[in-house]
């Protein structure tokens, strides 16, 4: 079964209300196996609402539209249902005795704006709704289905889970297949170094492999449809194994909806690792992504943000000659600043995150994009990495602390693995 998710309402395409409706309903079709294969917004106007519906109808076999479904004048999704699908509206008298009923219980008169409400597409498969006062309904049309469901989150999620999905299960029968996903998070890989190792693997028809870039980090999605989820489950290993071959496990940090910070902190913590830092152009980032994990306030004992390099000195006792030989942005003076970290708060571990704090530095700011040196001192061992990137724009901001905290983690795994193989 393929279908396309539709959402209606002038809101979304004004930008004034996100819309989550449809991430909702593609996970659950995802989950008992139907395609979905388009989504769709159109605003409150019947005449558009028709056309995007039996365009819809034309290329699903199941279309599921939500919004629309309220008592006012620009509720208009019953009307475009009825014309797309060549029905009259109809009263359905169970629908505005539910409706009744929910304004007697309130103590309230009903409106007759609400009475609309209980008109459905003539044929159609009424859902009663208990949750609220808009009833949803089902339409078999001979191109395809086409379900409504309320536009309120709560109410669309609830109808959703107890009425359509069941009825869908049902039309599915014995045809029903488990599509299955799994992602890997990657951390400073890079999506078009990704996309060169695993090229073949994307080209795979079941499971498919597919790449989802973010600011700084990168998704791998392994998909898998079968006829049981041990089968997609056993499809997705195999996949995922040749993936993790290919680009090594080292720069994959988590699955699912593991976060980096999370991750970093609970390896830091069982690692048994306290940490000072020290940020000059990111601001105190990289402390609040450490310090917002359940971990955090174990882990990070003190951190600090300086503007220049008369803080710095005057924090860290960095020497003035060092730094005017090297200037305070420099592999030289990031790693003396990590090691007088540990040496001033008696710490195992100190990190210095050093970059250019001109405002107008980014990523992508032509000639004037800055440098990075972030330097990590663990174990009576430095070492610094270099990035071309500074200033105290939100994507070098985001790039370099994701990586100063990636740089906290892969030290936190040979912790760990070393503590692991040395004799008890």
């Amino acid at each position: 079964m393929d279908a396309e998710i539709v959402t209606s309402g002038t809101e979304l395409l004004l930008g004034e209300i996100v819309d989550t409706n449809s991430t909702y309903i593609a996970r659950a079709l995802r989950d008992i196996g139907v395609n979905l294969y388009y989504k769709t917004s159109v605003g409150d106007n019947v005449q558009r609402m028709v056309l995007v519906l039996e365009h819809a109808l034309e290329r699903a076999d199941l279309v599921i539209i939500t919004g629309g479904l309220g008592p006012t004048v620009d509720d208009v999704t019953r009307e475009a249902a009825a014309q797309a699908t060549g029905r009259e509206l109809v009263l359905y008298p169970e629908c505005l005795a539910q409706i009744e009923a929910i304004f007697a219980r309130w103590g309230r008169k009903m409106g007759e704006n609400n009475r609309r409400q209980a008109y459905l597409p003539a044929g159609s498969i009424p859902i009663q709704n208990p949750v609220g006062t808009a009833p949803s309904f089902i339409v078999e049309d001979a191109r395809g289905t086409l379900i409504a469901l309320p536009g309120v989150p709560r109410e669309m999620e609830h109808l959703l889970q107890n009425a359509v999905l069941p009825y869908l299960r049902q039309r599915l029968g014995n045809s029903q297949v488990t599509i299955k996903a799994r992602v890997l998070r990657t951390i400073g890989l890079g999506e078009s170094w990704i996309d060169e190792r695993i090229d073949p693997l994307m080209r795979l028809a079941n499971p498919t492999v597919g790449l989802s870039a973010h600011t700084g980090m990168a998704d791998i999605r392994i998909t898998a449809r079968a006829a049981s989820e041990a089968e997609a489950d056993r499809m997705i290993a195999e996949v995922e194994a040749q993936v993790r071959a290919r680009i090594g496990n080292d720069g994959i940090y988590g699955t699912g909806t593991d976060v980096l910070e999370a991750v970093t902190g609970r390896l830091l913590a069982q690692a048994g690792v306290r940490v000072a830092l020290v940020e000059s152009a990111t601001g105190g980032e990289v402390a609040l992504l450490l310090r917002s994990t359940p971990e955090g306030a174990g882990v990070v004992t003190v951190a600090h943000v300086v503007h220049g390099p008369a803080e710095l000195s005057s924090l860290l006792g960095v020497s003035q000659a060092m730094i005017d030989a090297y200037g305070w942005v420099s592999e030289m003076v990031a790693a003396a600043a990590a090691g007088a970290l540990c040496d001033t708060y008696d710490v195992g571990w100190g990190v210095a995150v050093l970059g250019d704090m001109e405002t107008e530095n980014d990523v992508y700011g032509g000639d004037r994009t800055g440098e990075t040196y972030v330097a990590l001192f663990a174990s009576n061992v430095t070492e610094v990495r270099h990035f071309p990137y500074g200033g105290t724009g939100f994507v070098s901001r985001t790039w370099v602390a994701t990586r100063s905290v990636d740089l906290l983690r892969r030290h936190a795994l040979a912790r760990l693995a070393h503590l692991t193989d040395r004799p008890h």
